[in-house]
């Protein structure tokens, strides 16, 4: 069965159930913020975060200069796995801006990308099943994986709050991880794609290990840190 969704391309990776604020700026995304607000409250409101394989589909804010011209977004400029976000809080500014707070519901699969009638791209997705409750496997890999971000955020950031926050929940925790690690674009995608907490437990032991060791040689080399980080995403 598939549904037709309004879509956000972004250069990020929603999770389900992590957190995303976003400021509006965009007349096309007024437009679908002022749609989705005047719904009511029930179903949650929620559209689509689908991330861009490359460059941005958003113009610039006022006064950053005219977009440069650009073909239309369309499915092969998308990676095909997205996120809805469930929009939780509204704000709107004097000018006509947004600031909204949403959070990520349930994950979906572009079949194509259409732009109709709206301002605003839609696709025609499909709704990937939701995680079983995570099974022996999954609970054996949770405190491997737990012990391995811990390592490497210690190495990341020491003291960082996240430690105090860390959840119990295998699949929670699973999304929380490739949510928070300086990943690729690319890894986060296939995070999000996985099938299901086993696999994507897997992966991010095996990441997370990657980057710790990456993280402790450039802690030993006596140069800047910031001289040697590898670029992080644009989030």
């Amino acid at each position: 069965m598939s549904d037709r969704l309004p879509v956000f391309p972004l250069s990020t990776v929603l999770f389900p159930g992590l957190v995303l604020p976003l400021h509006i700026f965009e007349e096309r995304y007024r437009a679908l913020v002022r749609e989705l607000a005047a719904r009511p409250a029930e179903p949650p409101s929620e559209f689509g975060v689908v991330t861009l394989r490359h460059g941005s589909e958003v113009a610039p804010e006022p006064g950053d200069g005219p977009a440069p011209a650009s073909a239309p977004v369309g499915a092969a400029d998308l990676f095909e796995v997205g996120c809805t976000a469930e929009l939780r809080h509204v704000t709107e500014l004097p000018d006509g801006r947004f600031d909204i707070m949403t959070v990520g519901r349930r994950r979906f699969r572009i079949l194509d990308v259409a732009q109709g009638e709206e301002p605003y791209l839609t696709a025609r997705v499909e709704w990937l099943p939701d995680d079983q409750l995570p099974d022996a496997t999954a609970e054996l890999l949770k405190p491997r994986v737990l012990t391995a971000f811990q390592h490497y955020l210690e190495l990341l950031r020491p003291n960082a709050e996240i430690l105090d926050q860390v959840p119990d929940d295998a699949t929670v925790l699973s999304h929380l991880v490739a949510a928070t690690a300086q990943l690729t674009l690319e890894e986060r995608h296939l995070l999000l794609a996985a099938p299901d907490t086993t696999t994507r437990l897997r992966a991010e032991l095996r990441l997370l290990n990657r980057e710790a060791g990456l993280l402790a040689r450039v802690r030993a080399v006596p140069v800047p840190l910031s001289d040697l980080a590898r670029p992080a995403s644009p989030n």
